[in-house]
């Protein structure tokens, strides 16, 4: 079984299509941009060549080279004009065409895009959308693979976006750019080129996790590419007589404790899967949360597979650094069944 047989709405509507995440960005970026005349795409390559990951392509002939343009090769300067123009009034969404390239730009989202509205008491939002392509699984080199939402997630005034499937790129990126308030929305890699059918009449907002796939005997908690990995596990677990509950956490801040808690105390066990490093991250987060508020409910304690605590591998050894079923199932196993 695969993600995208767990469509997220049943294609009730006419307006169903299926296509890859990366039509699905695009078409949500267009849709957008019909929508309100005020949203303006930008960043490195995003104009004629339409994106590393041709995810804007099209976008500067149909709407003109004023509302989707290329930028020098200046990723501060590029997040630091997104927020002279969002004082003004517009709503910038910007590419950080790799995950580390947007390392020298981070001065401009914490000091200034995440506190702006804080700093004003409201009176100046920041309607701010940074998409960065993350993630490893495509056999990229250094500064091409890194997960880097422990980051944003960690810094108060930002919501921290991470689709797993078409439907929910289209719904959260079209949800991300009405915000009044800046998102940094994560785009895996690896994903761009699977296929999903896709609602386009689907309003998602932010903030919901989902239940992915039912069970009664452990929970495994995920995000982005990691989310098919639980999938994938869930399945062996199941010819082994275990009934694994799958939840895609989807909004990694503000986080939906309600879903990932109910899912939890449900099962008693549970597994927490992303492929970023462990130490302090998401997943580390998440472990803390479930420890703290169902820790009566628990038959075991809750367990990381995650990436290792070192950078990002070289692409021939990437497949043993990124979280497998193998790795998943050995967890799944290690969660005191014999009580």
């Amino acid at each position: 079984m695969t993600l995208i047989d767990h469509p997220v709405h049943a294609p009730a509507a006419t307006n169903v299509e299926t296509m890859t995440m990366a039509a699905a960005l695009n078409r949500a970026l267009a849709d957008a941009m019909v929508a309100d005349e005020s949203v303006l795409m930008f960043g490195e390559d995003v104009g004629a060549l339409g994106g590393v990951f041709r995810i804007t392509d099209g976008l500067t002939a149909r709407f003109g080279e004023k509302r989707c343009f290329d930028t020098p090769l200046a990723e501060s300067g590029i997040m630091g004009f997104a927020v002279g123009l969002a004082m003004n009034g517009m709503r910038p969404v910007v590419e950080m065409q790799f995950d580390a390239f947007a390392y020298p730009a981070f001065e401009q989202v914490v000091s200034h895009v995440a506190k702006l509205g804080n700093r004003t008491r409201g009176a100046l939002r920041m309607p701010i959308v940074i998409r960065v392509p993350f993630g490893g699984g495509i056999g990229g080199v250094e500064h091409h693979c890194d997960s880097s939402e422990a980051y944003y997630a960690h810094t108060p005034g930002l919501t921290v976006v991470c689709p797993a499937t078409p439907q929910d790129a289209y719904s959260m990126l079209r949800a991300a750019i009405e915000s009044p308030d800046p998102v940094v929305f994560l785009e895996p890699k690896k994903l761009y080129w699977s296929k999903g059918p896709v609602d386009t009449s689907v309003r998602e907002a932010l903030g919901r996790a989902r239940t992915v796939r039912d069970g009664s005997d452990v929970t495994l908690i995920s995000y982005g590419s990691s989310v098919q990995i639980a999938l994938d596990a869930a399945a062996v677990a199941e010819t082994e007589g275990k009934s694994v509950r799958v939840v895609d956490v989807r909004t990694l801040t503000p986080c939906d404790d309600d879903t990932i808690f109910a899912a939890v105390r449900a099962t008693g066990r549970a597994v927490v899967v992303a492929e970023a490093a462990g130490f302090a991250s998401v997943a580390a987060e998440l472990v803390a949360r479930i420890q703290e508020n169902c820790f009566s409910f628990l038959e075991a304690p809750v367990l990381r597979v995650t990436g290792f605590d070192v950078p990002f591998a070289p692409p021939k050894l990437e497949k043993y650094y990124l979280p497998d079923v193998d790795r998943v199932l050995d967890a799944i196993d290690a969660l005191g069944w014999e009580s």
